[in-house]
């Protein structure tokens, strides 16, 4: 007797790749790929220039780090997949309000659920990603 299988099938991890619009559609995420781990850049801003001139990186907590252009800067970081969409053990860092968080992502389709917390997941936030 054949019994047909409805389980969900796993995911490639590097179906995570490519540029994902952040949910306010602000800005572009560039996720790739180095030695097996997951990392991602801003790749496009919505306002690129702020008074003139490239805007930067003004509220990160080192101070030698706030001329940093956002251009390029490095969002995502460490993470490692499980094969089914599922991408744990990284950190995001906000230039909205200059800090890091753990984090964890969830590949769903074209969109990716990016849950950004302190301590437990459930003290956090999650922002929807969509594909470009």
């Amino acid at each position: 007797m054949f019994v047909q299988d409805h389980s969900p099938k796993p995911q490639a991890d590097d179906a995570i790749l490519g540029q994902w619009f952040n949910q306010e559609q602000t800005s572009k995420i560039e996720i790739f790929k180095m030695k097996e781990m997951y990392y991602g850049k801003i790749s496009w801003l919505k306002v690129k220039h702020e008074d003139g001139k490239p805007r930067v990186d003004k509220l990160n907590p080192d101070e030698s780090k706030r001329n940093v252009p956002l251009m390029g800067l490095s969002l995502l970081r460490r993470f490692k997949g499980d094969g089914c969409g599922y991408f744990s053990g990284g950190t995001i860092y906000d230039p909205k309000n200059g800090k890091e968080y753990s984090c964890k992502m969830t590949l769903k389709g074209k969109t990716l659920d990016v849950r950004g917390y302190v301590g437990v997941s459930l003290l956090g936030r999650t922002t929807v990603w969509t594909r470009e």
